[in-house]
């Protein structure tokens, strides 16, 4: 049995979660899945979350994968009682290896799901299908399945979720003057290729990632650049992975800014 298994394993036997609090861990060699419920909230009775544990060394993906790498694709559709689940994405980090740069989480991560009840006086019944992928030096398709039922009570698992929805990035204006913002998206003059620039505030360590309208853009991840005015952070990455028939004027990028101080998702459209 591998450490994470013997880890998962201990988890269960010593107590840890109460049996209505999470569904039971599904594990192989190299990574394990559950489903784990959180206390209601006046605009949400149900609260859940998708928890992955993964062994030292391994990784997985966020929504946008980078230069390479496949999501996590979730399916509810099996669900009871459900009208629609949102899944939320909380902060990733960048990952440079020799095969590029992606962007991932590793060890622990928890996605936190909005979850809508046909009858919200009723318990619901979460089932979900996932297939992702994970990778160390190589990649390895994973799937999984989990279910677990919501009625709504106290999870001694509340505060594992609250932290990881205290991690989602948080939606944010263009051009804000906040401590922690996108404070300007411009395309740089001439070059061989157009390029964008972003200038950032917030404290370090500071990363940034962007994302098409649609899933079939293809960015590249932004690298740091200088030449950002005194205060910010400039960072750059060239118009490229459009899909045919695209047109870039005035399509809307999102950019996700992760800082020492948290997160924000921005909404800026190329001019």
């Amino acid at each position: 049995m591998s450490v994470l298994a013997l880890t998962l394993a201990s988890t269960l036997v010593s107590g840890g979660a109460h049996a209505a609090d999470a569904s039971p861990w599904q594990v192989d060699k190299r990574a394990g899945i559950r489903l784990i419920a959180g206390n209601p909230h006046a605009d949400a009775r149900f609260r859940a979350g998708l928890e992955i544990k993964l062994e030292p060394g391994w990784k997985t993906y966020w929504r946008y994968p980078g230069d390479s790498g496949v999501p996590p694709r979730f399916d509810f559709s099996k669900s009871e009682n459900v009208r629609s689940v949102a899944v939320m994405w909380p902060a990733p980090h960048r990952h440079r290896d020799e095969s590029g740069t992606t962007i991932v989480y590793t060890d622990d991560v928890i996605f936190p799901l909005r979850i809508v009840a046909q009858d919200a006086a009723k318990p619901v019944l979460l089932r979900l299908k996932l297939d992702y992928a994970i990778c160390e030096k190589l990649c390895v398709p994973a799937d999984g399945e989990a279910e677990l039922v919501l009625d709504g009570g106290a999870s001694s698992l509340d505060t594992a979720l609250t932290a990881a929805e205290a991690q989602v990035p948080k939606p944010a204006k263009l051009g804000d003057t906040a401590p922690l913002a996108v404070r300007a998206v411009h395309r740089e003059a001439g070059g061989a290729k157009p390029r964008i620039l972003v200038d950032v505030a917030g404290p370090e360590p500071i990363d940034l990632f962007a994302e098409g309208p649609t899933p079939d853009w293809a960015l590249p991840v932004p690298d740091p650049v200088g030449g950002a005015p005194a205060g910010l952070h400039r960072f750059a990455l060239d118009v490229d992975g459009v899909p045919p028939g695209a047109k870039t004027d005035g399509a809307t990028l999102t950019f996700t800014l992760t800082s020492s101080a948290g997160a924000i998702e921005v909404k800026a459209p190329l001019d």
